[in-house]
């Protein structure tokens, strides 16, 4: 996803947070020829007609492996930076790693005794921190070479002679391809917070108060000072990289080289560290789901505005600052949420997937008059596409603005469809494309995501209102209806 007239050159650079483009934007189904439909089918129709093939096809391909490389002082933000960038790239579909050198040190070096370790004359703990570099990136190599896309490289590398060396391994002898990313941070209140919230609370200082590990680490960051050398546009200017600074205020861009690395900066100028709540919520419960039809825009059942009810009562005892309130297109999500006293906005990009033909069906209905395609989509449910329909896959690239945007954004209600939620929640909670699928979002509950240091808090809150059950599990044999409640009360948001 390059970013049009910005990522062009050297030497640009940008200011503020920038808007992700098309946030509300009709989306459209993939295209397809018409298909004819009739009772009598019960092949699979996914073999024709089709733009593209739909098994086990991927949205993003790199030819190239990159390797991303993290520069700056301890305590920059570095780290979670590497670690959203991982979990970002892992949900759409590139395979990546992060390798963080303070990982290997901990495992060769006994009980971390003081900041001296970090001193530049101090000859034995230098030649052991080097080695440590020279075994993550032998890592590095390893995963690249079994199927790995992207490894981030999570270090301080603040010389110029280590980013060298870095720079003749992974280009000059293994023809990779390769991009800095330096955090730049000169507010002491983030840097505190950074330091309070996370380095005092590492392995190395367990046993120490909060006192004596703050002391320690404020003079290990003096000692990586006396030999930082900041990513210079000048003297390494074979280099191609990004600055960020004071987490997202300005962000400079040098020689990026193509499309992953072009949306490692979009996705980078996007993120915050603001603290902020995002609630998630299903619509409540539908007539569909009573009656256990698939898809459509079915109206909200008298349980179901019960839960809209209740939702705006929730809220409004949460007296949330600030708070914005996204729907999908749908009325169900609409009709949900019209009580609730705060900006609302309608993305097409959160309605629900999209099955095709079998849209407004029965699970047994479809399984009778395709069974082919029943099965097949329990064998692959993240790759399968309905016929003219979405897969989970065409999801998770349709709902990457909402992501961007979510990014950006302060406390956030979202009421969407379980297939949403689902992606959303794999997204935040780190889940693989095999897990997505499968992940539990019941009707009529309040999913609240609290960003923390390196990760998401979750909180499940259902509200009393009663509903319909309509998760099914991976059935253990594909194709059958195992797990699909009695009463067939199970929508395609929980496909």
């Amino acid at each position: 996803m390059d970013i049009p007239g910005c990522i062009c050159g050297r030497g640009l650079e940008l200011t503020g947070s920038l808007m992700s483009e098309s946030l509300q934007s009709n989306i459209t189904p993939y295209p397809s020829e018409d298909l004819p439909v009739s009772s009598s089918i019960s092949t699979s129709l996914l073999t024709k007609n089709k733009p593209f093939p739909v098994r086990g096809e991927r949205a993003n391909f790199v030819n190239t492996p990159h390797v991303i490389v993290m520069v700056g002082l301890p305590a920059r933000g570095k780290t979670y930076m590497a670690k959203k960038l991982t979990r970002y790239l892992n949900w759409i579909g590139i395979r990546t790693r992060v390798f963080n050198l303070g990982e290997y040190r901990r495992r060769v070096t006994k009980n971390y005794k003081n900041h001296n370790f970090f001193r530049s004359d101090n000859d034995e703990a230098m030649a052991l921190r080097q080695r440590c570099a020279m075994d993550a990136l032998d890592d590095v190599r390893d995963f690249l070479e079994n199927d790995g896309e992207v490894a981030v490289f999570d270090a301080t590398n603040t010389t110029m002679n280590r980013r060298r060396m870095i720079f003749d391994i992974v280009v000059k002898k293994l023809g990779y391809k390769l991009f800095y990313v330096e955090s730049i941070c000169d507010d002491p209140s983030i840097i505190e917070s950074n330091i309070r919230e996370v380095k005092i609370n590492s392995p190395d200082y367990r046993g120490m108060t909060s006192e004596e590990a703050l002391e320690d680490f404020l003079q290990r960051i003096d000692h990586y000072l006396a030999q930082y050398q900041p990513l210079d546009e000048e003297k390494e200017d074979h280099l191609s990289f990004m600055k960020v600074y004071n987490t997202g205020q300005k962000v400079v861009v040098h020689k990026h080289e193509g499309h992953i690395q072009a949306r490692i900066v979009y996705y980078l100028m996007n993120i915050h560290v603001t603290p902020r709540t995002i609630y998630l919520a299903r619509h409540g419960e539908t007539t569909h789901n009573q009656q256990g039809r698939i898809g459509g825009d079915a109206d909200l059942s008298e349980n179901g505005r019960l839960f809209g009810l209740s939702l705006t009562e929730y809220i409004q005892k949460q007296k949330i600052p600030k708070l914005r309130v996204w729907t999908s297109w749908m009325k169900r999500t609409i009709q949900t949420a019209e009580g609730i006293d705060a900006p609302q906005e309608r993305w097409k990009a959160l309605n629900e997937i999209d099955a095709g033909i079998c849209e407004e069906m029965t699970y047994a209905e479809i399984k009778e008059k395709y069974p082919v395609d029943f099965a097949a989509r329990d064998e692959n449910k993240f790759s399968y596409r309905y016929p003219r329909g979405e897969s989970y896959e065409d999801l998770v690239a349709r709902l990457e603005p909402v992501i961007m945007e979510l990014e950006r954004q302060g406390n956030v209600l979202l009421i969407a469809h379980q297939a949403v939620l689902r992606c959303l929640l794999a997204y935040f909670l780190d889940k693989s494309s095999d897990e997505l699928p499968y992940i539990e979002v019941p009707l009529h509950n309040v999913i609240k995501l609290t960003p923390v240091a390196y990760g998401c808090e979750v909180e499940y809150e259902p509200l009393d209102v009663p509903s319909v059950n309509t998760h099914r599990p991976r059935p253990r044999i594909p194709g059958t209806l195992e797990g699909t409640p009695k009463n067939e009360i199970y929508e395609l948001e929980d496909a």
